[in-house]
C-alpha cells in the first residue's frame, strides 16, 4: 500500500481534514523523519539508516514516532513523543482547549478529532516542532534500556 492509495480510500467526509493534517505535519516536523505508511496508516519514522535497530518490537521496521489515520469515527494522530514525555503531554493538554472548541479526546498516545472543522492544526504543527531525531532517539532508548 502506498500513501496515495491509503488517501484514496479516505472516506470524503474526512479526507480534506486528512490532507490538511498531512499537510500540516509535513510542513513542521523536524527534518530527519520520513513519511512511509506503516502499520496501515500513513506514518513518520525514523529511517533505519538513520536508526539501524529499527523498531524493538519488529527490528526490520524503522523506528515509529507519528501515525495519522482515518477512522470510521474520527481522524487520529498517534504521536508516541506524548506517550513517553509526560512534559509535553502536560504542555499539549493545557495549550488544546486555547486552540479548539471541542472537549480533547485522547488515549496514551492517541489524539482524536471526530469533528473534521475543528481539527487544530496550528497547534498540531507546534506539537510536530518539539521534538527532533535525536530526541526522539534518546527517550525511545531509555524507555526501552531500563
Amino acid at each position: 500500500m502506498t500513501i496515495q492509495d491509503y488517501i484514496d480510500n479516505i472516506a470524503e467526509d474526512k479526507k480534506e481534514a486528512f490532507l490538511k493534517l498531512q499537510k500540516t505535519i509535513q510542513d513542521n516536523i523536524p527534518k530527519g523523519f520520513e513519511e512511509t505508511v506503516i502499520y496501515k496508516m500513513v506514518g513518520y519514522v525514523v529511517p533505519k539508516e538513520t536508526y539501524p535497530a529499527g523498531y524493538h518490537c519488529d527490528t526490520s521496521l524503522p523506528l515509529p514516532f507519528i501515525n495519522i489515520a482515518a477512522q470510521k469515527n474520527f481522524i487520529a494522530v498517534y504521536h508516541m513523543g506524548i506517550y513517553a514525555n509526560p512534559e509535553l503531554l502536560a504542555w499539549f493538554v493545557e495549550e488544546y482547549p486555547k486552540h479548539a472548541k471541542t472537549k480533547l479526546d485522547m488515549g496514551k498516545s492517541c489524539i482524536r478529532f471526530k469533528k473534521m472543522n475543528d481539527v487544530p492544526y496550528e497547534l498540531v504543527g507546534e506539537l510536530m516542532k518539539k521534538m527532533t531525531v535525536e530526541d526522539w532517539i534518546g527517550i525511545y532508548e531509555g524507555a526501552v534500556k531500563r
